[in-house]
């Protein structure tokens, strides 16, 4: 009866170690390598994903509307730069968590502006980058995804700023 108990009790020490080790984030296994000089700007230079992972690519996302009370095509309707990437951000972040990932688990962001009118048809990047630093690079979310971000001529609606495709890591689970 002894032996049994303690193979039981080793059984179930194993099953704990394994749901421990395929629950915890794989953002501890990917090595995101910093910019060079000591830059504080806050992306990586590039990030390396270990054998063992899946990556998840995930589609562009573009915003809600800030105010759908608000007519289509005016500003008001989908908000100004910053209003949009936090919706973006917000819309993935959901996704992410319906996928059980988490922002933390983005390895490479490709970022599309559109130029704003009120800013001369240029892309809002200070509005952008408020945002940006709301989810990346603080306290509670340290990882620094790599990121290119680029100005492109327009989106699929009208005053409609931003669009964002992110990559994902996932821990593949051993069967």
């Amino acid at each position: 009866m002894k032996k049994v108990s303690i193979l039981v009790s080793s059984a179930a020490l194993m099953l704990s170690l394994l749901s421990v080790t395929f629950s915890s984030s794989v953002a501890a296994d990917v090595i995101r390598h910093p910019l060079p000089n000591n830059s504080k700007f806050p992306i990586a230079s590039a990030v390396e994903v270990p054998a063992g992972n899946s990556i998840v690519f995930q589609s562009g996302t573009v915003p809600g509307p800030a105010n759908p009370d608000a007519k289509r095509g005016t500003p008001e309707y989908f908000g100004d730069t910053k209003a949009q990437t936090i919706s973006v951000f917000e819309r993935i972040k959901a996704n992410l968590k319906r996928q059980g990932m988490e922002m933390g688990d983005i390895v490479k962001l490709t970022v599309f502006l559109v130029g704003d009118p009120k800013n001369g048809g240029k892309m809002d990047f200070g509005g952008f980058m408020e945002a940006y630093t709301m989810y990346f690079g603080t306290k509670e979310q340290p990882n620094l995804p790599a990121r290119s971000a680029v100005q492109v001529a327009g989106l699929v609606q009208p005053l409609m700023f931003v669009e964002i495709e992110a990559i994902t890591v996932r821990k593949d689970k051993m069967m």
